[in-house]
């Protein structure tokens, strides 16, 4: 009886957790030159550290050591721009799967999951799927492409619920 209880605690929590256990995919390739630029935030997860956040963009440019220089700025609820310098670089061949850190030595996993032919826009997230960001080059997105963007995340197993729209001044 008590094998039966512990196999059904198991199966329980391996069940209630399968969502966050599903691996992730990256997109294929990413060259890492077409990817610098700026990018503005179109939606993302919730978090403490772009709370209150609008006009938010992502300005990434390559290092001398290969590494990239990235510079997230937001205007906050009062009106003051706010920015961070963070550094990245690729954990793969592939330059799919990216470290980045705002804060060393602690680093955030940044996975490419969806990345359009002309580096026009893209999803971000991370194993967890604690967090997650949608990119554009452009402050809007037409719906077809919004759509098409939440359903990878669906497929994905994000809660689509918990985006916050980014408003962003035209």
């Amino acid at each position: 009886m008590f094998k039966l209880i512990i196999s059904l605690i198991c199966s329980f929590v391996f069940i209630g957790c399968s969502k966050d256990t599903l691996p992730l995919n990256t997109v294929g390739k990413v060259n890492i030159n077409k990817y610098l630029g700026t990018w503005y935030e179109i939606a993302r997860y919730d978090h403490s550290f772009e709370k209150g956040c609008t006009n938010v963009s992502a300005f990434y440019s390559l290092r001398k050591d290969g590494s990239i220089n990235v510079i997230n700025s937001c205007t906050k609820e009062d009106g003051t721009k706010k920015e961070a310098t963070g550094v990245a670089y690729a954990t793969n061949k592939n330059n799919t799967k990216l470290k980045v850190s705002f804060f060393r030595p602690f680093y955030g996993d940044y996975w490419i999951l969806m990345l359009d032919k002309d580096y026009t826009y893209a999803l971000i997230g991370e194993p967890n799927r604690e967090y997650l960001w949608i990119l554009s080059r452009t402050k809007t997105l037409n719906a077809n492409i919004k759509n098409k963007i939440l359903q990878k995340i669906e497929e994905n197993k994000f809660d689509e619920t918990k985006l916050i729209w980014t408003k962003q001044s035209m």
